[in-house]
């Protein structure tokens, strides 16, 4: 198995929601805002090579909304998903799987292309299956007032469509080397990858845990839709990663890809954090 990150550039949103009750003050120090109070975040997905089959996780947010759209989000960096997969050697037509956390805009806006000549939407990966899980897309394509704005049909409805569309079962796997653990804080069933590689468990935090900054029991989104539920979920995952030495992989940190937590007589802090490549030697 052979694990790449993959970068998909960054975007901003405003520091109070993405911190919550989390006062200013505290924040402030660990990711800046600019004059309009918003801080760069990063979109990093997941590519992974297991035997014949390649499997993406998350997607970015994409290139095909317009201009007004992009300009609420600031969409900036170099790295674009297809420009990060192909300076891995790959092409599209190459990944066999799309394993999408959940459909939040910025987690699935890669996953559906407009054609050649702009005439209709497609998956992106012709040739990959795109797995979700029934009750998170039954609660994204009827989505509350409060979500609404996460869950864009031109992300979702072009996958199934396409008929490349399949729902991943509680318990259940189609990977060999990856689990996933469920969680209901953030949205409806969202699901957290967990890869069995070289003797140790990767996490991909998803938005449970966006940044390495998020690591505080307190420290939750105000996009959360169950900010209590997910308080806890964030307390028996970390406290199972410090027990058994569990490597979290950060989807939305500007500065660091993956860390290692610890217990303090704080609770459960970062201990270490860093490149992928300084955890699993490659």
């Amino acid at each position: 198995m052979n694990i790449h990150i993959i970068d998909t550039g960054f975007f901003k949103l405003d520091g109070g929601a993405m911190f919550g009750v989390v006062p200013k003050s505290l924040w402030n120090k660990q990711n800046p805002a600019d004059e309009k109070n918003l801080c760069s975040w990063a979109m990093r997905c997941l590519l992974i090579e297991d035997g014949e089959r390649l499997i993406l996780i998350d997607t970015g947010m994409g290139n095909k909304q317009d201009t007004k759209f992009f300009g609420h989000y600031d969409l900036h960096g170099d790295a674009t998903l297809l420009g990060s997969i192909r300076d891995k050697g790959f092409e599209p037509a190459d990944i066999t799987d799309v394993l999408l956390t959940h459909l939040h805009f910025d987690h699935v806006g890669g996953a559906v292309s407009f054609s050649k000549d702009n005439s209709q939407l497609l998956p992106t990966f012709p040739n990959a299956t795109y797995w979700s899980n029934e009750a998170h897309w039954n609660w994204a394509v009827n989505p509350n007032p409060r979500e609404k704005a996460s869950f864009l049909k031109e992300n979702i409805l072009p996958l199934q469509e396409s008929g490349q569309l399949q729902f991943i079962q509680n318990k259940t796997s189609p990977f060999e080397k990856l689990d996933f653990i469920y969680v209901d804080g953030h949205t409806e069933q969202m699901m957290l990858p967990v890869i069995s590689y070289n003797d140790r468990k990767l996490i991909y935090v998803a938005d449970l845990l966006p940044s390495s900054f998020h690591i505080p029991l307190p420290w939750i989104m105000s996009y959360d839709m169950r900010p209590l539920q997910t308080m806890d979920e964030k307390q028996q995952i970390l406290k199972n990663a410090a027990d058994e030495n569990h490597i979290l992989l950060f989807e939305h940190d500007p500065l660091y890809e993956a860390g290692i937590v610890e217990h303090t007589e704080k609770g459960i802090r970062i201990r270490e954090r860093g490149k992928l490549s300084d955890f699993i030697g490659e």
